[in-house]
């Protein structure tokens, strides 16, 4: 039998050689996994709203921006996609919707009308879930301003424009999830 002896340098050599290897896969599996998400994220967008309105996509496209985020702390990220398009919103604002992992997809836990961006996270939390932040403007409401959402336990609420959402009336710690510029990525392409 014959036996193969490296050197100190042979030893870091292939070790090196391993780390690369590994980071190289690690790194195709995220990126695949990313891209992926994207793909099932779209797929269920386009399910769950339906059918694009042929008139208003050539008008204004429907558009999403998404954020994952961890919002009750389990070490699982939830998605905030924040839709926007002629056929998805009014005067008032947009559609916000909250997606909760699922086996192999989401599911939509909450759908917030009037929303308009940029969407925050605030530092504070309620039921165990961090509260999210939407400006809130137009159709009638003037002048525009900040509200936070708060889960019930089961969801966020529906309208931002009522109670139970309330207005921010003081500066709360918060982290920009969706920027007021965000442009978002055609859902129907």
């Amino acid at each position: 039998m014959r036996r193969c002896v490296l050197g100190a340098w042979g030893v870091l050599a292939v070790t090196v050689a391993t780390s690369l290897i590994l980071a190289i896969c690690v790194g195709q599996t995220a990126q695949s996994g990313t891209q992926d998400q994207a793909r099932v994220l779209r797929k269920l967008l386009q399910t769950y709203l339906g059918d694009p309105y042929s008139d208003f996509e050539r008008e204004d496209p429907t558009r999403y921006s998404s954020a994952l985020v961890d919002l009750n702390d389990d070490g699982k990220s939830e998605v905030i996609v924040f839709v926007s398009g002629r056929a998805r919103c009014g005067s008032g604002g947009c559609v916000m919707l909250i997606l909760v992992p699922q086996e192999l997809s989401y599911r939509v836990i909450t759908k917030t009308t009037l929303t308009r961006l940029p969407i925050r996270l605030l530092a504070t939390k309620s039921n165990g879930w961090h509260e999210v932040s939407v400006s809130i403007g137009g159709g009638g409401i003037q002048p525009g301003h900040r509200v936070k959402l708060t889960f019930d336990g089961t969801r966020y609420p529906t309208n931002p424009t009522v109670a139970p959402a309330m207005s921010l009336t003081q500066e709360a710690k918060w982290k920009t999830l969706i920027p007021e510029t965000a442009r978002g990525e055609l859902l129907y392409p």
